[in-house]
Formats: C-alpha cells, structure tokens, sequence
C-alpha cells in the first residue's frame, strides 16, 4: 500500500484471485482493502495495533534480532536484551494455541555477512550442507536454520508447542548488493515450493507469508525496500513464479 500508483484493492483481490493466492497479510485495517476481501475466501492476516478484539486470536510478529546464538540453530535463544518481552509472550502464544509471527530474510542476513554466508545456501541453491552438532541436524538453505533457531529459542523459553508462522520473507529484485531479478525468483519460487515440507526440526507445512505482492515507490529505507514486489503497480510481473495451487 506504501504507493501512489498502485491497483485498487478491487484490482488486487482479482490478481490474487487470478494467480492462485489465497492468503493476504495487510498492515493496517484499510476498510477499502477489507471491503474488497469480502467474500473473496482469501485468508487474511491483519495488523491492528493495540486494537485487537478478544474472540480472534492475538500475536506479535518478530524480526530476527530477537534470537542469539544462531549458528547451529540448536543454539538459538532469545536475545538477553529482550528475554524479559520475549519469554511471557512465548508463554502466553503456548496458553492461547496462537502462533509467533516472524520476519525471516536470509537476504539480510547474507547482505550483511557474506564472507561467512553462501549465496547458494542464502537462496535455495544446490551446493552446501551444513550439519548442526547440537541435534544431528542437517541444513540445505538459510531459511531452515533461521526458522529452526527460533524454535530453539521457544523451547529454552518454555514454549516447545508455539507454531511458527513466517509472516514475511522475500529478496529483493534491485537496489542493492545481491539484489537482482536472478536471485529475487530464485528464492521467492524455491520458498514456496519448499515451505511444503517445513523445516528438519518441526516437518510438515510451514504457513509462510511472501514479501511483497507489489515494488512500493513510496516505501522508505534503502533502494531494496522499494523493490521486493512479484508485481509491478501495473500488475506486470518482476519476473516469472508459478504459484502453487495450496
């Protein structure tokens, strides 16, 4: 929504609809975007702030920064500066059977550390395994590790059952160091087709939101921020993806 030439919300829930996406994460309850979701049966996740009603389930949505100790994921836990927020909210997602939201971006993380950190296992690419000693545990790709850490950390916080929900994840198609139309589809189409089977500590499908339907001109930051879309404001793809049917 962070554009002024973007489609009506009409327009957007048609291209969901035309492409076979069924589920939609906004940032604000915009009564145009939920007038046009009625009756589309897209599934919705929307952010309220602190207006949230007592008959929905509530959750947080998290960055990354509030894990430490990442690498293996094994050793993952909640980051002492913010253990004290962290660990009642973990407890009280495990009392309501409601999941923790993530933002989980191995581009950031592999555009901030890319002496240590493979662009093949960052995207989804062939090439490295990584074996996490702590569990036996084998890797393939960054997003797995990334996701397995933050279980780890719920487990130490004495939350094992909490879901994980990936609430946003993507790459950025230009802008920025490693930010190309080349790595962008790579990653975005191997992530959904991966986020099927989960992740080797919790198998089974991992719910995972994609960043973004839409290259946001007005969207501040970095150059990256404004070109996460799949879509140009004119519905144009950034390249091609096929969407799975579930």
């Amino acid at each position: 929504m962070v554009g002024n030439n973007l489609p009506s919300p009409a327009d957007v829930v048609a291209l969901y609809r035309s492409r076979n996406i069924f589920a939609m994460r906004i940032y604000n309850p915009d009564q145009g975007a939920l007038s046009a979701l009625r009756g589309s049966a897209i599934g919705l996740i929307l952010d309220v702030g602190a207006n949230l009603a007592a008959n929905i389930k509530v959750s947080t949505a998290v960055k990354m920064d509030v894990v430490t100790d990442t690498f293996p994921p094994s050793r993952g836990v909640f980051n002492p500066n913010m253990s004290q927020q962290m660990v009642p909210i973990a407890r009280f997602l495990a009392d309501t059977g409601a999941p923790l939201l993530a933002n989980v971006y191995p581009y950031f993380a592999y555009r901030d550390n890319p002496r240590d950190i493979n662009l093949n296992y960052a995207t989804f690419r062939p090439g490295t395994t990584v074996r996490d000693d702590g569990n036996g545990l084998t890797y393939t790709n960054l997003f797995d590790a990334m996701v397995d850490a933050i279980y780890a950390a719920l487990d130490k916080a004495g939350a094992p059952n909490v879901r994980i929900v990936v609430s946003e994840s993507g790459w950025p198609s230009d802008g920025g160091f490693a930010a190309s139309v080349d790595n962008a589809r790579t990653y975005n189409q191997a992530l959904m087709d991966h986020v099927r089977q989960g992740t080797p500590r919790k198998p089974g499908v991992l719910e995972t939101y994609v960043f973004a339907m839409f290259n946001e001109n007005q969207k501040p930051g970095d150059p990256t921020e404004r070109n996460f879309g799949l879509f140009y404001p004119d519905k144009r793809p950034v390249y091609p993806i096929n969407f799975p049917n579930n």
